[in-house]
């Protein structure tokens, strides 16, 4: 009987792991896609949960995405997300509510490949999804966001859908917007113009004339730079936006302030791709219309979660 109880105890402490912010579970579906679940320990249950779906860019695990303080010799992949810092940033700025992020990972690193290899791959994320809202209880709402090829996770869900319910109030695309075409732009309208509460945001860099090793990377057509202007013209179509330019950066907000596009510009042809995480952008994409937006922080200026970092 005691063998047994320590087993148990034993399981129990490889499925969590515990800090003064961090309740962390872990569990598979469909034999390569891996969900951890990053919940505040003792949830009040009378407090609304954010219920933040991240999936992952190509390339990286759990792990780096978490991110952590670095030493000699580890991957660099470590030090361009920290969205385990940032969280424990925006619990600190939303106490009253329940922070919840779920790492979405698949063992190809990549939401696109995950696509190709699952023929049924829009039902099997709509369970994805269901299967973890079914598992946090009480009042919710549900934040959808991803860098790089995490978007991919974000589509194949909306490709499920016929309507966006209204429990979802953000979707953010962190460089991450790749899969857009104009086919789903009447699921964003209705979505924006139905429900009040609800915001839509685009980061993207110019990475159309971006050089590495001296070549361009990217087509004429396929980077993010190019699909955000497409869904910008799109949503114009629907919405009025006003355009504001701080430095390098210009920023597309609609007159009802649901939609934004951060648009960085790219005079030197440098990468920006996993700086529109790693300064501030996971933290603004969450707080955005809230009364803590750019409280504490800006936007691609310093971490403001620097001393989160473990």
């Amino acid at each position: 009987m005691k063998m047994r109880i320590l087993a148990i105890i034993l399981f129990l402490l490889k499925s969590f792991v515990v800090d003064a912010q961090h309740s962390v579970q872990k569990f598979t579906m469909y034999g390569d896609v891996l969900i951890t679940i990053d919940s505040p320990p003792g949830q009040n249950a009378k407090k609304e949960s954010l219920v933040i779906l991240y999936a992952l860019p190509n390339g990286n695990t759990t792990e780096q995405t978490m991110g952590k303080k670095m030493t000699g010799g580890d991957d660099w992949h470590f030090d361009i997300q920290h969205i385990k810092a940032q969280t424990k940033f925006i619990r600190q700025e939303l106490p009253d509510k329940n922070i919840i992020v779920i790492y979405l990972e698949n063992t190809y690193k990549s939401w696109p490949q995950w696509k190709t290899r699952h023929a049924v791959f829009i039902s099997e994320t709509q369970h994805i999804v269901d299967t973890i809202l079914s598992l946090i209880k009480g009042e919710k709402s549900v934040y959808l966001t991803g860098h790089s090829g995490g978007g991919r996770f974000i589509f194949s869900y909306l490709d499920g859908v016929k309507t966006i319910p209204s429990y979802v109030k953000n979707i953010s695309f962190l460089d991450s917007n790749y899969g857009y075409d104009s086919t789903y732009l009447q699921k964003f309208t209705q979505w924006l113009k139905q429900n009040k509460d609800v915001h839509l945001t685009v980061f993207a860099y110019n990475d159309s004339v971006a050089l590495l090793d001296g070549k361009r990377f990217v087509s004429d057509t396929g980077g993010t730079w190019y699909r955000s202007g497409l869904m910008l013209r799109d949503l114009q179509k629907n919405f009025v936006f006003s355009k504001l330019r701080n430095d390098s950066l210009i920023v597309y907000q609609s007159s009802d302030k649901k939609i934004r596009f951060y648009l960085k510009t790219n005079p030197d042809r440098k990468i920006f791709h996993t700086q529109q995480v790693e300064l501030n952008g996971f933290i603004h994409s969450i707080l955005i219309g809230t009364k803590r937006e750019e409280r504490k922080y800006v936007y691609f200026g310093q971490r403001a979660y620097e001393k989160f970092v473990e």
